[in-house]
């Protein structure tokens, strides 16, 4: 019965220790924090650039800029696969019309993250 007694009082320390575990690995990954075009603009002139800023170095696995109709679109990229915090790429001239831009990446402490925001050309 006493060996059961001192499990018992371990038990909150325990569990105690892995939620700061738990916590700490939720507080590592990246995350997006700003885009350009932002997530639902108008633009007046299709964009000179498509950006992405993290709170932590992200490498940018895949990127995707897609129409409405579901064309792709390439995008320009000068980061070389190296993690980055301020991603850019370079989108070609873009016609009137709904795009959507997909990101893949890994986080700093490797986890895979991925993220999408939209925009509109409307001039």
């Amino acid at each position: 019965m006493k060996h059961r007694a001192k499990r018992v009082r371990r038990a909150p320390a325990i569990v105690a220790a892995m939620m700061v575990v738990v916590a700490g690995a939720a507080f590592a990954h990246s995350k997006q924090e700003v885009t350009f075009p932002h997530d639902g603009a108008v633009l007046a002139a299709p964009p000179d650039v498509v950006s992405i800023e993290f709170d932590a170095p992200m490498r940018i696995t895949v990127i995707r800029l897609t129409s409405e109709a579901g064309d792709t679109f390439e995008l320009g990229r000068s980061d070389d696969m190296q993690p980055v915090t301020d991603f850019r790429a370079i989108p070609p001239a873009l016609p009137n019309g709904r795009y959507t831009v997909e990101w893949r990446g890994l986080s700093a402490d490797g986890h895979a993250m991925k993220g999408r925001f939209s925009f509109e050309v409307a001039r």
